[in-house]
């Protein structure tokens, strides 16, 4: 079943600056998490499980493995409407630039979308971690006789001050917006919230950055070529002209922004209860179908610690860390709060003979890790010692980068025997 009403627009965000190097050779939902999935799944996930099955992500930078990713993964029947597609900023006649911002992407794709039949533009970011049923928030648009919808999250008030912030009445009808407003404004920004929010200190509206629009209104909106953001002017400049909807979330959600969130989004997958659920049959989480052999471990002590397939492990210890598809790791290493995305591919038997005195794929013997993220298809030498934390410096090399403590080893680095951080 295909949900018809709705076209879903998935915005791949720009450079991705704040999350380098890890953005250096790939566009931000290209990005691995949790050891074999990409952050454009989570989106794209969350509209299958809602049966939204035709999507448009919109990027413009570094987007080959992005487009090879969906091209490999995302296979439909070829009876059904269903797609999933990628575009890329392009020149045409009436437009020689780049996206300027996001509803600049929007209005220079509308061509594509207007292709299609469909009732609701579903407007999603690209660089998200959450779990949300779009059905109950198209349900909410839909009796309220809303024109826009935007998403929002309870926040406190030291976190209030980073988001836009809206103000809603009883109804959930949006009433006012702030972008990033000063602390001592918001006391007169509080809007209704569950009594379990309230208990937590979270009576700020924060919007999520997830849209819906009405197609009639989409149209008209894009058609002013004056506005180029959807958070800093479409939704400010709008509220108090269209009827707008507060569809307030309460579950996990975090803003993959830079590499700090980014490595404890991944670090906190290896809790007891990981408030991002992997586990949970209704919210599947899809990605590339790799026909990839079991995990070997051998002598290895494991303590809160994820593990994908393909790995030969013989590490002595490992602890809150996740480990990637097709991760190797040798003799006595230890490996603490660190993500290593893994490999593209296995060397082979014959290469790994040719190799005896260069680096193998994966991290060595008798290696130390702590704090880290280390990127695909990295080879750490043997006796080797990374250990990040508030100590190090901010520092950027040809081979790694440190960023607030965090040690970020670069897509394909070569790190020598015995080296340092």
């Amino acid at each position: 079943m295909i949900n018809n009403k709705v076209l879903a627009i998935i915005l791949g965000g720009g450079q991705g600056s704040r999350l380098h190097p890890l953005t250096e050779e790939r566009s931000k939902p290209a990005v691995p998490i949790a050891g074999k999935y990409r952050l454009v799944d989570i989106p794209i996930s969350n509209c299958i499980n809602a049966d939204i099955k035709r999507m448009f992500v919109l990027t413009q930078f570094n987007s080959a493995s992005l487009n090879r990713h969906i091209k490999d993964t995302y296979h439909f029947s070829f009876f059904s409407s269903a797609f999933v597609d990628v575009l890329a900023a392009e020149q045409t006649p009436g437009n020689k630039g780049w996206f300027q911002g996001t509803a600049d992407a929007v209005r220079q794709s509308m061509h594509h979308f207007l292709r299609h039949e469909f009732d609701y533009a579903l407007i999603l970011s690209g660089d998200q971690l959450y779990q949300m049923d779009y059905d109950k928030m198209i349900e909410a648009h839909e009796e309220s006789n809303a024109k826009i919808s935007i998403a929002t999250i309870p926040v406190n008030a030291k976190d209030a001050t980073s988001f836009g912030i809206l103000k809603a009445n009883e109804k959930s009808i949006v009433t006012s917006f702030i972008e990033k407003p000063e602390a001592d404004l918001l006391p007169d920004w509080t809007s209704e919230v569950s009594n379990e929010m309230k208990g937590e200190g979270r009576n700020y509206l924060a919007s999520m950055g997830i849209y819906i629009f009405n197609r009639d209104l989409l149209i008209k909106l894009m058609n002013d070529s004056s506005t180029i953001d959807f958070g800093k002017e479409i939704i400010p400049q709008n509220i108090k002209k269209h009827k707008t909807l507060s569809y307030q979330y309460e579950g996990y959600w975090t803003d993959i922004g830079n590499i700090d969130s980014f490595f404890e989004a991944n670090i906190g997958l290896t809790d007891n209860i990981p408030q991002f659920d992997l586990y949970d049959k209704k919210k599947r989480i899809y990605t590339h179908a790799r026909m990839l052999p079991t995990t070997k471990v051998s002598g290895t002590t494991l303590n809160k610690t994820v593990i994908a397939e393909g790995c030969i492990i013989s590490a002595a210890k490992i602890e809150k860390s996740v480990i990637g598809i097709r991760s190797r790791i040798g003799d006595e290493s230890t490996v603490i709060k660190t993500y290593m995305m893994g490999s593209d591919y296995y060397e082979t038997l014959h290469e790994i003979q040719e190799k005896k005195i260069k680096n193998l794929m994966g991290i060595g013997e008798r290696c130390f890790i702590k704090n880290a993220i280390l990127d695909k298809n990295c080879r750490i030498g043997d006796d080797v010692r990374i250990n990040g934390g508030s100590h190090l410096k901010d520092t950027e090399t040809d081979t790694y980068a440190i960023k607030d403590g965090i040690v970020v080893i670069k897509n394909g680095a070569t790190i020598p025997n015995g080296f340092v951080i």
